[in-house]
């Protein structure tokens, strides 16, 4: 079988999801990527090898899963990280000290806290701003910024940035834009398309789908930026082993029907949140009332599975978090399984007070990760800990 083309776009994504990257072992023709569990290859000669000379630089469970996610993506470069965060270092590590970065005010707590209490201190600045107003990104550019970083849709908030108007400033200012695309997935949503130089995830959530591994992943489609990306991969060593690529490959080969029974999940249990008179506000930017609903559906193929509930009563939020039954409270997102969270004292906790505050992200907010259990028995459990 020919190995799809990390950016062969003449196949289908659902196609992709299970072929691109990959190829039959060629010693046995199994179909399933091997886990190639080596630290060292053999070589023929003092210069001459297979290609591969140390794991830590080269392996070919990893190599499948990086060409399987830049082809998913739009791009045409991939880089697998042992989580997220691993990956948003990296990114970082582009930068010079006294470099500066223009993100979204409304990041994932372990985000702002690489930034704010790591890389500060290594020279480089942050102003947080609130992306849904691209004026706010242009406004906030000063002549020391180098990059401009932001998730769509937010988490938790929800909020959403226009990518191809912040891909517009960035590209006439000579910025990088580099966005996290861990909610949306690449399924419904290619920020490389919009105008993107680099997307991230935290293949631990959607991509991978199972919460059994943790992981990250970079994907550009430049050629300059991925050979960056590629020395600073190598140098620092953050990569994950070959089994926990061997578990995201294989999540990803589900990843289309997934996504289709989160965002079906999602959407339901959003209207259905709307209207029980124990939830003030929802957010959700599949439902038509939310600020930015005609947005989501211009950039976006779906909204998702995750939703957000202002309760209004901190007491009443732990309750609620620690009556259910389907929905499991833990950290993280994205698994096949329902999970429930209190992102202030969860993800967000080491996110200032005050910026907390500013962003609307209260201690009686609640977050849903929709699973992919049947609606109704997830429609009951929200019922009974909201009793």
């Amino acid at each position: 079988m020919t190995r799809l083309r990390p950016d062969d776009t003449a196949h289908g994504f659902a196609t992709r999801a299970i072929h691109a990257g990959q190829s039959p072992d060629p010693l046995s023709g199994a179909v399933m990527t091997p886990i190639y569990q080596t630290s060292t290859y053999v070589q023929e000669g003092l210069g001459r090898h297979k290609g591969y000379e140390y794991a830590r630089t080269q392996n070919p469970t990893r190599e499948a899963l990086e060409r399987c996610v830049a082809s998913l993506e739009g791009g045409t470069h991939g880089f697998a990280f042992g989580s997220g965060l691993a990956a948003l270092d990296t990114v970082l590590k582009l930068l010079s000290s006294g470099d500066h970065v223009v993100c979204g005010e409304n990041l994932y707590g372990g985000s702002h806290r690489l930034m704010e209490r790591v890389y500060e201190r290594l020279g480089l600045s942050f102003t947080f701003v609130d992306m849904r107003d691209p004026n706010r990104v242009a406004e906030a550019v000063t002549p020391a910024t180098q990059m401009v970083y932001c998730e769509t849709p937010t988490n938790p908030m929800m909020f959403l940035a226009d990518l191809e108007a912040v891909g517009h400033i960035t590209q006439a200012r000579g910025l990088l834009l580099v966005v996290d695309n861990t909610f949306a997935t690449p399924y419904f949503q290619q920020p490389i398309a919009l105008g993107a130089d680099i997307v991230l995830h935290s293949t631990t959530k959607y991509l991978n789908g199972h919460s059994d591994m943790v992981g990250g992943m970079l994907v550009t489609a430049r050629d300059d930026l991925a050979e960056r990306l590629g020395f600073l991969q190598n140098a620092a060593g953050g990569v994950p082993g070959p089994m926990d690529c061997w578990l995201c490959l294989r999540g990803i080969k589900t990843l289309p029907l997934r996504m289709r029974q989160h965002d079906s999940n999602g959407r339901t249990i959003a209207d259905w949140l709307t209207r029980h008179p124990r939830v003030q506000r929802v957010y959700y930017p599949g439902l038509t009332d939310h600020p930015q609903h005609q947005l989501a559906a211009r950039q976006m193929r779906g909204f998702g599975g995750m939703v957000s509930v202002e309760l209004g009563d901190p007491a009443f939020a732990r309750q609620v978090v620690e009556r259910t039954r389907v929905f499991a409270l833990a950290e993280s997102l994205g698994g096949v399984e329902s999970l429930i969270g209190h992102p202030a004292s969860m993800t967000h906790a080491s996110v200032p007070l005050a910026l907390r505050q500013a962003m609307g992200l209260t201690d009686s907010l609640v977050r849903f990760s929709c699973g992919i259990e049947d609606t109704e028995d997830l429609i009951a459990d929200l019922d009974q800990a909201l009793a």
